[in-house]
């Protein structure tokens, strides 16, 4: 939010002598004062929209401004999206507030080309993926900084800040290791936390169905030229049908210090997830139990030199227990699971602009490390699980080496991005990699606009793929590495009544991993498919049906279709991840506002997904059952008044039964109502 003093006259001015969105406004990069004359201001991308707090007569009034100039993180050098020739959402903060949703999971399933595939409900755990790829090949990122797990993908979102912290999620679509490094395979997600500039405290809470709760408190300090955030959450449930219960808390700590030659940031993370796994990775042992604690750190220094510098230093430490039986094990079962991940990194981004364009250039090294008693190779000296009664006996590390250069020029209404990715990774015998990559784009007018791209990218076998043995999975140490090369093509559109997109992508897909097996009695064991190639077709509508016909008709309805086609190798397998994509999604959005402060958010989902899971019945493996497509409503009604809110909302609302994962029931209907208040001392 920022807060002018508006005249609200005919015409008027606004003057920005500071423009405090950190990564976020092409503003920040212009370092002068910007004034923006105008008539009526309306603003939409189309993402969703950016709110300008006013003051007039001690009301607040909200306005939107059509910019078109939102900075977002799909290149290397800063590009305000009207340049950027590649498919990124953006869920803004007011969007996350007014959803019907208290966990970044449910958020992320409104956008079309996601698939999140739940086990644990609200946040416990869940796989995404886009445009038909895997869990394991997405990059998830805090703050732009690489969170991702080297042990599985089904960690990647145990993160360490609660909903009511995040400020906007970034989804680029397609394959983005030009700009983030290896294992981006099918996409990026990057999560950005708030940082007010008041001194102002909030607390909520929130219950529900099952025993649901949750409880959060915030507070942020400013002082001078640094700024402090923290954040504390508590959540838990008894769950919605036998061993589904849990518990997670989260604590995040962040500051900025901001001084005339560039600005330093810190952020420090904690939580730590207790949840019974009812059949999450076989049905044969539905008394799974799960702990899982996470720490994350960073630090980054950005620079206001000519040359930007960023250099970014950071430590990731996630330890997992699993437990096949929470209680009354069998005789033969002797010991849980036990891995502890510990990955290290540095990297330096730096960007200069000239009249040909920005040109970036950067470097980074990232250390995976595992200890387990299951995952890695024999140790000579075992080592003490802590705070546990057992040892590691297993260990792997892994290390890479990344550089990247790219150059982005803008000529007339043409923009062109072209750069390359080189990587060593230590365990991989193909030497130095290399990833090119270019975008293309040019603007009929300014609210139409055409745009194409090709990129290449890579993804490393995870050590769960390399070494896991169980009951039911067998590892295969001698997986290559995934490939891929992706080409797109779409339009943007931006106009008073409707904005969005809509785009075609070809992915050729080399040596994808995928777990598989022959027979319902077979164990799973993870394979390079030969190739995958994904072909589909996505478009997103936003229309502001208020603002062009008037009352009585609602302000905002969206309609967001995906639809994708996987043609593969090796049908005749039975498929455990890859082979089971979404083939039809849609997602229609309708907001609402019912009274002067009361405001309706509903979200109707369809999906529809291919393949096939194995049955378990009377405790025997049975048939394969293909997925049966459903529909799922949810809706939140939500009242504000100043700094106190209050709201009910609704999941599942016509209580369908449903799968994401075969043999992992999802809840049925959940209500919750919560209260939050806010203190803003300035």
């Amino acid at each position: 939010m920022y807060k002018a003093k508006i005249n609200l006259h005919a015409h008027c001015i606004l003057t920005f002598r500071k423009w405090e969105r950190k990564n976020y406004s092409a503003f920040q990069t212009m370092h002068r004062v910007v004034k923006i004359s105008v008539l009526a201001v309306i603003y939409f991308l189309s993402t969703p929209s950016l709110s300008v707090a006013t003051e007039q007569d001690t009301t607040e009034v909200k306005m939107q401004y059509d910019l078109d100039e939102i900075e977002v993180s799909a290149q290397r050098s800063p590009a305000v999206y009207s340049q950027v020739a590649r498919i990124i959402s953006v869920i803004e903060s007011d969007e996350i507030e007014y959803a019907p949703v208290q966990n970044v999971q449910d958020l992320l399933e409104y956008i079309a080309g996601v698939d999140v595939r739940q086990r644990g409900s609200e946040g416990v755990q869940a796989d995404i993926s886009i445009r038909g790829g895997t869990f394991d090949q997405m990059l998830i990122l805090l703050n732009g900084v690489n969170i991702t797990d080297p042990q599985t993908g089904h960690h990647n979102l145990n993160l360490p800040v609660s909903l009511n912290q995040i400020e906007h999620i970034e989804i680029l679509e397609g394959p983005a290791a030009r700009v983030y490094g290896p294992n981006a395979f099918s996409g990026a997600i990057n999560i950005v936390t708030k940082m007010p500039d008041s001194n102002l405290v909030s607390a909520g809470a929130t219950y529900g169905s099952f025993s649901y709760s949750d409880f959060n408190i915030s507070g942020s300090v400013a002082t001078g030229k640094l700024r402090h955030s923290i954040s504390v959450n508590r959540k838990s449930s008894d769950g919605y049908i036998q061993n589904t219960d849990f518990k997670t808390s989260s604590v995040f700590y962040s500051n900025q210090l901001k001084t005339k030659s560039g600005t330093f940031s810190l952020q420090l993370g904690n939580s730590e997830k207790g949840f019974g796994a009812n059949s999450f990775y076989t049905p044969q042992y539905p008394n799974q139990y799960e702990a899982t604690k996470t720490l994350f750190s960073s630090a980054k220094w950005e620079s206001k030199s000519k040359l930007h510098l960023t250099p970014v230093v950071y430590y990731r430490r996630h330890k997992d227990r699993f437990e096949l039986f929470r209680d009354n094990p069998v005789s033969w079962y002797t010991t849980h699971n036990y891995h502890l991940t510990n990955v290290y990194g540095a990297n330096l981004n730096s960007w200069i602009q000239s009249d040909l364009g920005k040109t970036a250039l950067g470097f980074e090294f990232r250390s995976e490390n595992i200890l387990s008693n299951v995952l890695g190779e024999e140790m000579k000296d075992h080592k003490k699980v802590p705070g546990e009664d057992a040892e590691f006996t297993k260990s792997k590390s892994r290390n890479t080496w990344s550089a990247f250069f790219e150059h982005a020029f803008y000529i007339k209404n043409w923009t062109f991005t072209g750069g390359v990715m080189t990587n060593h990774i230590s365990e991989s015998k193909l030497g130095w990699n290399v990833f090119p990559g270019v975008e293309i784009s040019y603007n009929f007018t300014d609210k139409l606009k055409a745009f194409s791209s090709f990129n290449t990218s890579l993804r490393m076998p995870t050590f769960t793929d390399l070494y896991y043995e169980g009951p039911s999975n067998v590892g295969n140490p001698d997986l290559k590495p995934e490939k891929s090369a992706t080409i797109e093509g779409g339009l943007k559109f931006n106009t008073v009544f409707i904005q969005g997109h809509a785009v075609l992508f070809y992915r050729e897909g080399k040596n994808i991993i995928d777990w598989v097996k022959n027979s319902s009695d077979d164990v799973w064991q993870p394979q390079n498919l030969t190739q995958i190639n994904s072909l589909g077709s996505e478009f997103q509508l936003r229309f502001n049906l208020q603002k062009q016909l008037g009352n009585p008709f609602p302000e905002q309805l969206e309609i967001n279709y995906f639809i994708n086609n996987l043609t593969k190798e090796n049908q005749e397998l039975i498929s455990n991840y890859v082979l089971d994509n979404l083939k039809h999604k849609l997602v229609i959005g309708l907001n609402q506002k019912i009274m002067h402060r009361i405001s309706l958010n509903m979200k109707l989902i369809y999906q529809d997904r291919e393949g096939t899971f194995t049955g378990f019945d009377n405790n025997d493996w049975a048939n394969e059952i293909d997925y049966s497509p459903f529909w799922l409503l949810d809706g939140k009604i939500a009242y504000t008044l100043k700094n106190l809110s209050l709201f009910i909302s609704a999941s599942n609302i016509f209580n369908n039964n449903y799968y994401d994962i075969g043999n992992v029931i999802q809840p049925g209907r959940w209500i919750k109502t919560g209260v939050s208040y806010k203190i803003n001392f300035n």
